[in-house]
């Protein structure tokens, strides 16, 4: 019933001068994130299209996929732009299961976080040289945003993070652009709340010290779905729920009205194949409505190597330990298709 100190972990300049970003990324990083934020703002017409595994279990695969991912960017990139999810902290409904990478770097030995902070910016430095893409990654941890905000172009907040006071404050202070996700609950009102808190500025304690932020224009919704008392999952990318939002965006003081839709969790009760058609669906309602093409941005989509998922151990080699994912050739197909609709 009581905390036992393991051992005092790096600090997050320490870990950063040990492994620094390199300079010559420093140019691509700046230019993607103008034009991230060139969407989110309205100054531009490109669609962002955030895509990658559940969680990032393994380096090489997720560099594979990456890389992969960079070839059809050179296709799209007049009309998309592709965010490749990194996400190196995987939230636990119950607490079980595979956490990540920062907590386990070897999915099947124990947590070693040390090891976990190393493997994930290293993780992230080495997809952004090969492939040239900055990417998104989730802030479970508020604390952990300044091991990896050299790199980040994108950052989620998860559903079950969103009405938590410190995440939002964090976020108050990125120079990235941000999603909230609506919590489990699916209540539209906490994630605009959020967006308005993390737009303004804050005083506040963080990793020991008083600090001050500026606010974080580049704050937006995301659409996950919701999960009903008796546990049945509610979506909420519909065109009737995207008018809804912009009405509810609309009674409110927020900077840069903007939503992005994640295509799997609730919206598709987490049947990896619907994501195709949710996708589908939410580029014909831009289609047919101005203010809701000029409200929604992005999807998010989950995929991977190979389809579907296994469990820890199962030696499948680029294929989901955590939530099942669209394998390569579909998400390529979708890719293209999402294009064609811009």
């Amino acid at each position: 019933m009581s905390f036992e100190f393991i051992r005092k972990l790096p600090t997050p300049d320490e870990i950063r001068n040990n492994y620094p970003f390199p300079e010559q990324l420093v140019k691509i990083k700046r230019e993607r994130d103008a034009e991230i934020a060139d969407v989110l703002t309205g100054k531009s017409n490109k669609f962002l299209v955030i895509i990658g595994p559940c969680s990032a279990d393994n380096e090489d695969s997720v560099c594979e996929y990456i890389n992969r991912l960079a070839k059809i960017n050179e296709k799209v990139k007049d009309k998309l732009i592709l965010i490749p999810r990194i996400y190196t902290n995987k939230p636990r409904t119950t607490g079980e299961g595979y956490k990540g990478i920062v907590h386990q770097p070897d999915p099947e030995k124990k947590p070693d976080f040390l090891a976990g902070l190393i493997a994930m910016r290293k993780m992230h430095i080495r997809a952004v040289q090969e492939s040239g893409l900055t990417s998104a990654d989730e802030m479970l941890y508020p604390e952990n945003w300044r091991y990896l905000s050299d790199i980040l172009s994108y950052v989620a907040i998860g559903a079950r993070s969103v009405e938590d006071q410190q995440h939002r404050l964090t976020v108050s202070g990125f120079d990235v652009a941000a999603g909230m996700k609506n919590p489990t609950s699916g209540d539209l009102s906490v994630m605009l709340n959020s967006v308005y808190a993390a737009q303004h500025p804050h005083s506040f304690i963080y990793r020991g010290w008083e600090v001050n932020t500026s606010g974080n224009e580049l704050t937006h919704t995301v659409l996950r779905g919701a999960t009903n008392k008796h546990g049945n999952n509610i979506p909420n990318y519909h065109y009737e729920d995207l008018n809804l939002l912009l009405e509810m965006y609309g009674k409110m003081e927020l900077k840069n009205p903007a939503c992005v839709i994640d295509a799997n969790h609730s919206n598709s009760g987490k049947q990896f194949a619907q994501q195709i058609r949710i996708v589908k669906e939410v580029m014909h309602s831009r289609k047919l409505n101005r203010e809701i093409h000029g409200l929604v941005k992005g999807v998010m989509i989950e995929s991977y190597l190979v389809e579907g998922s296994q469990p820890v151990g199962g030696g499948v080699y680029g294929k989901s330990i955590t939530d099942p994912c669209l394998g390569w050739d579909a998400s390529e197909r979708l890719i293209y298709d999402i294009a064609e609709y811009e």
